[in-house]
């Protein structure tokens, strides 16, 4: 992972996570009181920013583990559930909201796994379908080398018929997934994008045919896949390109055994974008045609969306006629407009994401 500084909170000293974590890194350790101590150090560096994803804090998540995914009532939601594991990444992209939400940003994971559990626990014995990601505020598998947390989370989720995990990740490492007893609870996904964005805008991520090789050495291992074209950018050439992916990912993958794919635009609040002028000066994503949305955001213009829209989710339909596509925060017009009907029509986003998370992973909360 890089880690170059590890600090532990020193209410978790003897957590059994902590003293497995500590005895992994072979890196300078501090014992601190306060998060601030954390902060302050990282603060010092000339880019608190890059500085963030060297230094690990170990501490206990105070609040709850599961939350409601952060969507804006100006958009359509999908209704899922944030497992709240840890924050930030160790990859560097340019368009990362992580830079400017967490102050500073700053690798931190959470030890206090019983009391996770406790919470999922709560969960599996619900009669209701609960679609449940780790990769909201941090990758999900840049922590394979640490910890054995999603070893655990796999076991506790294959032994229920109610919820689905989704293991969101830019990377490849998927190598510990191999001889898991999943029986299907989880999705493996990878964010997609051109090779382009990728090389330009990714910094220390997997390249696209990296990433695709891994999916499928996770399909051969009988987890079920999804894929995310978000956020998708539009320059010169880009619908070319974005339909070149869409081949290269089922020239990899069986369509049959894809759960979902998400597509979203580049959007930004107004304080990312001079983090990005100033760690990214290279890169022109934020000088595109964008207008204010309604969550504050700036988006692109929307008849430019509904133009790549619909031709990604054409191109996903040709390849593969039965894959639910839907898209990340996006109005109704939008969803008309680009795939020929809303939400609402079909008993919400929610419902339809349900009923393919029960039909590709055998779901059953009757």
């Amino acid at each position: 992972m890089g880690i170059s500084r590890l600090f532990i909170d020193e209410n978790v000293l003897d957590c059994p996570e902590t003293v497995l974590i500590q005895n992994r890194l072979n890196v300078p350790v501090e014992i601190v009181r306060d998060s601030r101590e954390v902060y302050k150090s990282i603060l010092s560096e000339e880019d608190p920013v890059l500085a963030g994803k060297h230094t690990l804090f170990l501490t206990k998540n105070k609040g709850a583990f599961i939350k409601n995914c952060p969507g804006t009532r100006h958009y359509t939601c999908c209704g899922y559930k944030i497992l709240h594991i840890g924050t930030y990444c160790t990859m560097d992209c340019s368009y990362c909201i992580l830079q400017s939400y967490f102050h500073p940003p700053a690798l931190q994971y959470f030890v206090n796994h019983q009391d996770l559990f406790i919470e999922l626990d709560s969960v599996f014995k619900s009669k209701e379908i609960n679609r449940i990601g780790t990769g909201e505020f941090t990758d999900s598998l840049i922590w394979e080398n640490l910890s054995d947390l999603t070893h655990a989370l796999v076991a506790g989720f294959s032994a229920q018929t109610a919820a689905v995990l989704e293991l969101k990740t830019k990377t490849t490492g998927v190598g510990r997934l191999q001889d898991l007893p999943h029986n299907r609870k989880t999705i493996v996904s990878w964010s997609m994008n051109t090779e382009k964005v990728i090389c330009q805008e990714e910094r220390r991520t997997s390249a696209l045919s990296e990433r695709l090789a891994a999916a499928a050495r996770c399909e051969s291992w009988g987890y079920p896949l999804a894929f995310h074209f978000d956020p998708m950018m539009i320059y010169d050439g880009c619908e070319k390109e974005y339909r070149e992916v869409v081949k290269q990912i089922f020239a990899y993958v069986s369509p049959e055994n894809v759960v979902w794919i998400s597509i979203g635009s580049f959007r930004f609040t107004p304080s990312l974008k001079p983090i990005i002028q100033d760690r990214f000066p290279q890169s022109k994503i934020i000088y595109g045609e964008f207008i204010s949305g309604l969550d504050g955001k700036m988006r692109y213009f929307k008849p430019l969306r509904i133009k790549l829209y619909k031709m990604m989710a054409a191109m996903i339909k040709e390849a593969a006629p039965e894959v639910l596509v839907y898209f990340c925060m996006e109005d109704d017009d939008v969803w008309e407009k680009s795939l020929g009907f809303s939400p609402s029509e079909r008993g919400g986003l929610p419902k339809m994401l349900d009923e393919s998370a029960a039909r590709h992973c055998g779901l059953d909360v009757g």
